[in-house]
C-alpha cells in the first residue's frame, strides 16, 4: 500500500531511506513505517499521512458543503503539519525526537522521520484489551501475536506492568514540565494516541497539533493559540482521530473555556485511570459531544472521584488512589498537582522507580556517584521486569560504556542482565556486540596502524577481565560465527597483554571457549598465540598456565576443571554453568609432535611447579602419540626432568610412575608388533639365518686337531726318532683314540676300494711319494669334511654293528692326517695295505719312504697297536659304515710283529683296521 503512495511522493525521505512496504503500526491519522537510511543504515520510523484518507467520511455533499469540507481538511493538514513542526523546535529526552523534517507530497500528504518507535500507547492498550478478551487477564502480553496488513504474524514485544506504568508516567511528567516551564506551551490533547513507545521502552510525548500557549502567558510565543470554540465542536465529516478527543479533555476547556497548564494534568489523571481500567478507556465517554460532557460532570456519580474509585473497574494502587488522582482530577485548577509535585509524590517512592530516575539522569551525575550507582545496581536488577531490563536498563548501561572509568562496572551489570533475559541472543547480538567491537577492537587497531606502541590501559584491561569472567554467558548468548569474529579477537588481545593477571585469565578460559571454535581456528589462530605467549614469558606463573593450556589443547583436563561441588550426598557435580566439558576435538597428533613437543623440549627452568605441569602435559601426549615417538622423544625428556635437583621425593615418584607407565606401553606395543610379524613369517627360519650370519668358518679346537698338534710339536722339537721310540700305550689308548675320533671321518678318494678306511687309518703311500726324514707334512685342513662314526665302540663291543652318521655332533680333529694331502701332488695311495713300520726302519731314498716304511715317517706319529690274539672277539659279519666301506676280512692267523720286511700280500692277510687294536680291549 505504501509503495503505491510512494510513487506519488517526491521527497528527500523517499529517496534516502529504504522504507518497508507495510506499516508497523497506526496512530491516529498517521501510518508508521520502519525504515533505514541508505548511507548509514540507521533505523528510523516514517510517519506518513495521506490526505485522501480525509474523504472517507465526507459522504455525498453539495457544492457548498464540498468547499467547507475542503477548508476543514486543509485545517486538519495544517494542524498535522504543526504537530511535526513542533517536534523540530522542541528537543527533550521525553519528547519524540525528529530525525527528518516534515515534507509535502504531490498528493498533498505529509511525512516525516523520527527515532524508532514501536507503537503508540493507544494501540498498545487496544492490543492488551484484545488479549484479555481472548485469553483472560494475567496473560503474557510480551508474547501477544498480531497480524500485519500483509497477513504476516509478529509478536508485540511490549508489556504493561506496574513498573512500566510508573516509568512512563514519570517520563510524560518530565515532558509536560519541559513544555510548561521551558517552551511555555500546554499540550491541549494529552491522550494515549499522543504518547509513543520507542525501541527502548521509553514513553515519548507527541501529538502537539493542539498545543497552545496559555491565556495568561506573558511570554511571547511563535505558536498561535487555539480557538476553543472551533476545536470543541465535533465535525462528523472528518475522522475522529484528527479532532480533539473530549474523553480526555479538561473541564477547563469545555466548561470554563480557559487555556491553562493545569488542564494537561487533568487529562493526565484521566489517562492514568485508563491504564488500570478494563477496557483501557477513559472514565468519561462522551463520543465527541460537549453536552454529554457537561451532563456527566454535573453529577457526582458520573464524575471520576475518590468516592467512586474514579470510575475504574479495577483496583488502583493505594498511593495512586489516595494522594495522586484526587489532586489530578480536582475540579479547580489551583488544587491540582503541577509537574514537580507529581514526580515527587509517594506513588513513585520505591527502589525500582528511583533507580530508573537515577539512570535517566546518569549523564549529569559525578564520577563517584556513577561508580557507586553501578556497584549497587547489581543488587536490584533481579527485581526489574524483563522488558524493562532489555529495553530500558540495558541500553542505558551500554551508553555509559564510553566512560572508560566505568567500563568494568557497566559490563558486570550488562552480563547479569543477559543472564536474566529469555531472549539473550538477540539482545547480545544486536546491542552488546557492536559496543564491544567499538571499544575493544576498533580503538586498539589505530596504534597498530600508526606503528606506535600502545600504552597500558588499565580501564580496558579491567573490562577485558570482566569479559573473560563471563565467557559462559557470552557463549550462551551468541552464535559460533559471532564469537569467532567479535569475541575471540578480544581474547587474543588479552593473551598478548602485558598484564600477567589478564594473560592468566585468558589462558584459564580455554576449557570454556573450545566447544564453540572449530579445529581450524584452534590450530591456526588460537594455538600460535598461546605458543608465543608461552615461549616469550618470563613469569613462572604464566609458564605453568601455558602448560595447562597445552594440556587442554591436547585433549586433557586441568585440575581446575575436575573440581566440583560436593554437598555430601555422595555425588559430586559441577554447578558452574560456564564450565563445559572439553568434548571437542583438540590438536591432532601431527601438531602435537611437530609444534607442542619442541616447546616442551625448550623448557629450561627446573622449578617443581613447572616440572609437574609439564609432567601432566607429557602424560596426555603419551596417550595420543605412538609408542615409537614415546620411546625416542618423550621418555628421554622425562628422564632429564625427573633428575631435577629441586624435586622432592613425591614429585620424583610421579615422574617415575609416568616413565614406567609409558615404558610399559612401549613394551606392550613392540611385543604386539613382533607377535603379529611372527604370525605371518617363519620365526625359526629367521633365527637359523640369524645364526648363520654369525658363522664365519672359524676353526674349533676339534678342527685344529689337538692330539695331532701335540704329536707334531713333539716331532718338530724332539726329532722323529725320539717320538717313534715311544711304546704304544698298553691301556686307555684305544679308548682315547676312539672317543676323540668317534665323530670324525673322511671319505675315501677311491670309490672302487672295498677296504674300510677310518679316521685313524694310515694310508700307505706308493713309491715316489715324498716323505720328510725329520719334518712332517702340514695338511690342508680345509680341503675335506671330517667324517664321524655313528657311535663310539666300547671295550668288548661288536665290530659288526653298522656305523651310522650322527645327526648332531661337534667336529673333532682327527688324529691322523687326511689323505687329501696327496691329491694333485702325489698319486693316490694303495689303501689295501695297512703296514706298520718298525722303529728301526730306515728309508732307502732320501725324502721318499720305501714300501712298508710309511708307518715310521708319516706325519701323524701314532704308534701301532699291540698284537693281540683276541681277534675272534670281533664278529665275522662284515661291518658297514655310512660310506658302505667293507670291513677287513676276518682271519684266524695271528698278526706278526710290526716290521717293514713283510710283503704286501702277507700284510693283507694280517689283521688290519680296528682288528689291530683288539688287544687293547
Amino acid at each position: 500500500m505504501f509503495s503505491t503512495a510512494l510513487k506519488s511522493f517526491s521527497s528527500n525521505i523517499s529517496s534516502n531511506y529504504v522504507i518497508d512496504s507495510s506499516p508497523s503500526s497506526l496512530s491516529g491519522p498517521w501510518k508508521i513505517y520502519n525504515a533505514k537510511k541508505k548511507s548509514t543504515g540507521k533505523t528510523v520510523s516514517i510517519f506518513a499521512f495521506d490526505k485522501r484518507s480525509l474523504d472517507s467520511n465526507s459522504g455525498g455533499l453539495g457544492r457548498s458543503g464540498g468547499s467547507s469540507l475542503r477548508k476543514a481538511q486543509d485545517e486538519v493538514v495544517e494542524r498535522l503539519r504543526k504537530e511535526a513542526s513542533s517536534l523540530a523546535r522542541l528537543r527533550h529526552p521525553c519528547i519524540l525526537e525528529l530525525v527528518e523534517p516534515v515534507e509535502d507530497t504531490r498528493s498533498g500528504g505529509l511525512q516525516f522521520a523520527t527515532e524508532p518507535v514501536t507503537t503508540s500507547l493507544a494501540v498498545l492498550l487496544a492490543e492488551k484489551d484484545d488479549q484479555e478478551r481472548a485469553g483472560g487477564v494475567g496473560g503474557r502480553s510480551s508474547r501477544y501475536v498480531v497480524e500485519d496488513a500483509d497477513g504476516g504474524r509478529r509478536r508485540r514485544e511490549v508489556e504493561i506492568d506496574e513498573l512500566e506504568i510508573q516509568k512512563g508516567l514519570l517520563q510524560i511528567a518530565k515532558g509536560l514540565e519541559f513544555l510548561h516551564e521551558s517552551a511555555g506551551l500546554l499540550h491541549g490533547n494529552l491522550t494515549p494516541e499522543s504518547i509513543y513507545v520507542n525501541a527502548k521502552s521509553d514513553w515519548k510525548l507527541s501529538g502537539l497539533g493542539f498545543s497552545s500557549p496559555p491565556q495568561d502567558s506573558k511570554s511571547s510565543s511563535t505558536v498561535a493559540p487555539i480557538a476553543l470554540s472551533e476545536v470543541l465542536n465535533y465535525d462528523p465529516r472528518l475522522p475522529r482521530t484528527v479532532q480533539l478527543n473530549l474523553d480526555y479533555t479538561s473541564p477547563d476547556f469545555v466548561l470554563d473555556n480557559n487555556l491553562n497548564h493545569s488542564a494537561d494534568f487533568f487529562s493526565l489523571g484521566l489517562l492514568i485511570v485508563s491504564l488500570y481500567n478494563s477496557p483501557h478507556t477513559s472514565p468519561l465517554k462522551v463520543n465527541g459531544s460537549t453536552s454529554t460532557y457537561r451532563r456527566l460532570l454535573s453529577s457526582t456519580s458520573t464524575t471520576p472521584s475518590q468516592n467512586n474509585d474514579f470510575l475504574c473497574s479495577r483496583k488502583l494502587p493505594r498511593d495512586l488512589a489516595a494522594t495522586v488522582l484526587p489532586r489530578l482530577l480536582a475540579r479547580r485548577p489551583a488544587q491540582r498537582l503541577d509537574s514537580r509535585e507529581f514526580q515527587q509524590s509517594q506513588y513513585f517512592d520505591n527502589i525500582l522507580v528511583s533507580t530508573i530516575r537515577f539512570l535517566d539522569s546518569l549523564p549529569a551525575k559525578t564520577p563517584n556517584e556513577k561508580a557507586q550507582f553501578m556497584r549497587g545496581l547489581t543488587r536490584v536488577l533481579t527485581q526489574f521486569p524483563k522488558s524493562v531490563l532489555e529495553k530500558k536498563v540495558l541500553p542505558a548501561l551500554l551508553e555509559e560504556m564510553k566512560d572508560r572509568d566505568l567500563l568494568s562496572l557497566v559490563l558486570q551489570n550488562v552480563f547479569k542482565i543477559l543472564d536474566m533475559l529469555p531472549s539473550k541472543e538477540r539482545a547480545f547480538t544486536e546491542k552488546v556486540i557492536p559496543r564491544l567491537r567499538e571499544i575493544f577492537l576498533t580503538t586498539s587497531q589505530v596504534p597498530a596502524k600508526l606503528g606506535a606502541v600502545s600504552e597500558r590501559d588499565n580501564a580496558k584491561d579491567a573490562g577485558s577481565m570482566v569479559i573473560l569472567d563471563n565467557l559462559g554467558t557470552i557463549i550462551d548468548s551468541c552464535f559460533a560465527k559471532d564469537f569467532k569474529d567479535d569475541v575471540l579477537p578480544i581474547i587474543h588481545q588479552a593473551m598478548e597483554s602485558s598484564t600477567n593477571s589478564l594473560v592468566d585469565a585468558s589462558l584459564r578460559s580455554l576449557p570454556t571457549i573450545l566447544p564453540v571454535i572449530d579445529f581450524s581456528t584452534l590450530k591456526n589462530e588460537l594455538f600460535p598465540v598461546i605458543a608465543t605467549v608461552f615461549s616469550k614469558t618470563s613469569s613462572l606463573g604464566i609458564k605453568v598456565r601455558g602448560l595447562e593450556a597445552f594440556l587442554t589443547l591436547c585433549g586433557g583436563q586441568t585440575s581446575s576443571m575436575d573440581q566440583g561441588t560436593d554437598d555430601l550426598n555422595g555425588i559430586i557435580s559441577n554447578k558452574n554453568p560456564s564450565t563445559r566439558p572439553n568434548t571437542n576435538a583438540a590438536l591432532d597428533k601431527y601438531t602435537i609432535q611437530e609444534k607442542v613437543m619442541p616447546l616442551m623440549k625448550a623448557i629450561k627452568t627446573k622449578e617443581p611447579a613447572v616440572m609437574i605441569a609439564a609432567l601432566n602435559v607429557f602424560k596426555q601426549i603419551g596417550a595420543v602419540v605412538d609408542a615409537d615417538f614415546i620411546a625416542l622423544e618423550v621418555l628421554p625428556i622425562l628422564w632429564g626432568m625427573s633428575l631435577g635437583p629441586l624435586l622432592n621425593l613425591d614429585q620424583f615418584q610421579q615422574f617415575m610412575t609416568l616413565i614406567k607407565s609409558l615404558s610399559s606401553r612401549v613394551e606392550r606395543d613392540q611385543a604386539r608388533k613382533l607377535k603379529e610379524l611372527s604370525s605371518t613369517n617363519d620365526v625359526s627360519s629367521r633365527n637359523d639365518r640369524g645364526e648363520d650370519f654369525m658363522s664365519f668358518g672359524a676353526l674349533t679346537p676339534s678342527n685344529l686337531g689337538t692330539n695331532g698338534a701335540e704329536d707334531d710339536f713333539e716331532q718338530l722339537v724332539l726329532g722323529n726318532n725320539r717320538v717313534t721310540k715311544k711304546s704304544p700305550p698298553v691301556s686307555n689308548g684305544w679308548e682315547n683314540t676312539v672317543s676323540n675320533s668317534s665323530t670324525s671321518s673322511i671319505k675315501s678318494p677311491n670309490p672302487q676300494s672295498d677296504a674300510t678306511m677310518f679316521s685313524w687309518s694310515t694310508p700307505t703311500p706308493s713309491i715316489g711319494q715324498a716323505v720328510g726324514g725329520s719334518r712332517t707334512i702340514t695338511p690342508d685342513l680345509t680341503a675335506f669334511t671330517p667324517l664321524a662314526p655313528a657311535s663310539n665302540i666300547p671295550r668288548g663291543g661288536q665290530m659288526g654293528q653298522s656305523l651310522a652318521p650322527s645327526s648332531s655332533f661337534t667336529p673333532l680333529q682327527p688324529n691322523v692326517r687326511p689323505i687329501n694331502m696327496y691329491n694333485n701332488a702325489f698319486p693316490p695311495p694303495n689303501y689295501t695295505q695297512n703296514t706298520w713300520t718298525s722303529p728301526n726302519s730306515s728309508t732307502s731314498l732320501p725324502g721318499f719312504p720305501q714300501q712298508g716304511t710309511f708307518g715310521q715317517s708319516h706325519g701323524f706319529g701314532i704308534s701301532p697297536p699291540p698284537q693281540s690274539s683276541n681277534y675272534n672277539a670281533f664278529p665275522t659279519q662284515p661291518a658297514r659304515n655310512q660310506w658302505n666301506i667293507a670291513p677287513p676280512p676276518p682271519s684266524s692267523q695271528q698278526q706278526p710283529a710290526f716290521g717293514n720286511g713283510a710283503p704286501a700280500s702277507q700284510q693283507q692277510a694280517k689283521k688290519s683296521g680296528l682288528d689291530s687294536y683288539q688287544s687293547l680291549l
